[in-house]
């Protein structure tokens, strides 16, 4: 899989739906963010597949570890990558009348 994104860029989709209270139908979101490759050199696409890090991944590599190295730019939001789009989703529960803690 690795050796297929090496010097190319890729989409990846994180989506998730809120269930409101008194809502007709769940609030949907998609998130999509374009993930920019370097070009990898065989050496170090083994190197990282050693780590073990690629074992338990969807496409192969965790940009949140090692294979940050890998990655030579994202277009997008960082956290769609890792998995969920938290601030989106944070949003999204704001404005739909949720009271959450502050950050202090």
């Amino acid at each position: 899989m690795l050796r297929l994104l090496s010097g190319r860029s890729h989409r990846v989709h994180t989506a998730y739906a809120l269930a409101l209270p008194g809502a007709e139908r769940p609030l949907e979101r998609l998130s999509s963010t374009t993930v920019h490759f370097h070009t990898l050199e065989a050496d170090e696409i083994d190197a990282y597949v050693a780590t073990g890090d690629a074992a338990d991944k969807a496409g192969a590599y965790g940009i949140q570890g090692r294979a940050a190295a890998l990655v030579a730019a994202i277009e997008g939001d960082y956290f769609t990558v890792v998995g969920f789009p938290l601030g989106e989703f944070i949003r999204d529960l704001r404005r739909s009348g949720f009271a959450l803690p502050s950050a202090k």
